[in-house]
């Protein structure tokens, strides 16, 4: 049995990575957390136990970590995971700046563990179906992507996304990577240039980052690519989020909603709200970290794959500072 253990649980998605682990087998060891009520609040909830330091944590013979930290603490914690020989699933961005992203993937690489980004949209079988339509050419020559990630302003749930230094940034760096991953996956390859437009006009009066914007991807062979990465839903939107993409080829277009599958609810607590139901893609992303822990492989999604999509939201930051394009740094 995998052994596992909880280094941060800032993010929200922590809530259900618990489940996702212990459905598929593993055993979760421990948590720590920086902000002590924050450990002891969700330990009570999950029936965790609390580390209160790191080093009591991973001296509980664990076999790998999931990294739910504020971005900002995600290196030095992967670095201390890595460097006691865990195997690592570190939520995106992988981190808020180049140098502490690219230190997540060397200290992983240094230690010879695995290192997964959190990137649950690859798992989608319509995703997989949009992969498998592309590589049999039957879209025919692709010309571009279209890409939606629309969602509540995140501090209903937790406020920290909304801080430029414990995130780096705001609706950009939260919702562009995720798209960002699934083109550079569907393509096998890296943009040559990102130019983006962002603004904060919803929102404004509340928080001091980015909650809207646009970013277009060049790819080689003359491929784009737009992402809209937006905070734009109210804030009683009956859920999170929702990805949506579409592929245009000169032998048809593809439309694909990975969150689709859900109930209508009227009453019950709430006036309105939705259920999802089927395919659990946090649960297939989770059985493959786990089944690559046990054969101590790479996972299908790498550190790597985490690090360039983070790269792709740094540039549209940056280019929204410019004003002009920016070419694809040598990472």
């Amino acid at each position: 049995m995998v052994r596992i253990g909880f280094l941060g649980v800032a993010h929200l998605h922590a809530d259900a990575y618990v489940g996702n682990l212990r459905a598929a087998g593993a055993e979760v060891v421990g948590v720590h957390d920086r902000d002590p009520v924050r450990a002891r609040s969700w330990g009570a909830r999950f029936g965790v136990p609390v580390h209160e330091d790191v080093d009591s944590l991973l001296a509980a013979s664990l076999d790998a970590v999931v990294v739910c930290s504020e971005t900002a603490h995600h290196a030095a914690l992967v670095e201390r995971a890595a460097a006691s020989g865990c195997a690592v699933l570190c939520e995106k961005p992988l981190g808020v700046g180049a140098a502490d992203s690219a230190r997540i993937v060397a200290a992983c690489h240094r230690a010879g563990v695995p290192l997964m980004t959190a990137f649950p949209v690859r798992f989608s079988p319509a995703v997989r179906s949009l992969r498998a339509l592309l590589d049999s050419g039957g879209l025919g020559a692709l010309r571009a992507f279209s890409g939606t990630n629309q969602s509540v302003m995140p501090t209903r749930e937790r406020a920290w996304f909304a801080d430029p230094v414990l995130a780096g940034g705001g609706a950009m760096m939260d919702h562009i990577v995720h798209l960002a991953d699934v083109f550079c996956w569907l393509l096998d390859a890296v943009p040559e240039q990102v130019y983006a437009v962002g603004n904060r006009i919803v929102h404004s009066d509340v928080v001091p980052v980015e909650t809207s914007g646009l970013v277009l991807l060049d790819f080689p062979g003359g491929v784009f690519a737009s992402i809209d990465c937006s905070w734009n839903r109210p804030l009683d939107y009956p859920t999170w989020g929702g990805i949506g993409l579409s592929a245009v080829g000169d032998g048809g277009t593809v439309e694909v909603d990975a969150m689709r599958q859900r109930l209508t609810r009227f009453g019950g607590g709430q006036s309105f709200g939705w259920t999802p139901w089927g395919v659990d893609i946090n649960q297939l992303m989770i059985d493959e970290f786990l089944d690559a822990v046990r054969e101590q492989r790479e996972p299908a999604v790498t550190g790597r794959d985490g690090l360039v999509a983070t790269t792709v939201a740094l540039a549209a930051l940056e280019s929204v500072a410019s004003g002009a394009p920016v070419p694809w740094p040598d990472v």
